[in-house]
């Protein structure tokens, strides 16, 4: 149960409940991690235009995006963000492969290249909050500058979102499942 209360947009001052409304058309439903951060309309106004710049005007590949977030939920044990995008991975075309591989910490199979520069680059920024140079330069190169920024900001904010849901404790929405492989 949710530390605080979900916010629905009755709840709002109705100077407040455009911030509701854009959360609502863009994301096509206020998830219970948006709901609870409500509670500070302005907070949740930063928050969600980040992710919305993430999520629909970033130049990463969703392909790319969707790994990185998968990882991030998976290294910082965040099962509410895996099920918010494991269907969303696939949707973009992630592997069954690729998100086995993700899930199982200990997978000895192996991937195509380029996919295990991406894990091993958000592995490292959860872990260590930095890159290896060996790895910097390999994401460089396969993404550019200016995708290498918006990978590492990507996985920043997924991070952000994890402390936020873990000390919320904020319940999974109803249409949620959980992998039973997630733990």
């Amino acid at each position: 149960m949710a530390k605080v209360p979900y916010i629905s947009r009755n709840d709002m001052h109705p100077s407040k409940q455009n911030i509701y409304d854009k959360i609502s058309s863009s994301r096509g439903a206020v998830q219970n991690v948006f709901s609870a951060l409500l509670n500070n309309p302005e907070a949740t106004q930063a928050v969600t235009n980040l992710g919305e710049y993430i999520r629909y005007k970033s130049t990463l590949h969703p392909r790319i995006r969707e790994i990185a977030i998968l990882v991030t939920a998976k290294k910082l044990k965040n099962s509410y963000e895996w099920s918010q995008h494991e269907p969303v991975a696939k949707s973009v075309g992630v592997s069954n492969e690729v998100i086995e591989y993700i899930l199982d910490e200990n997978n000895q199979n192996k991937i195509d290249a380029k996919e295990s520069i991406f894990i091993e680059s958000a592995k490292e920024l959860v872990t260590s909050s930095r890159l290896k140079q060996k790895t910097f330069d390999s994401l460089m190169k396969s993404l550019g500058m200016q995708s290498t920024i918006d990978f590492i900001v990507t996985v920043g904010y997924y991070t952000m979102l994890d402390k936020i849901i873990s000390t919320l404790d904020v319940d999974f929405d109803k249409w949620m499942t959980e992998n039973q492989k997630f733990n």
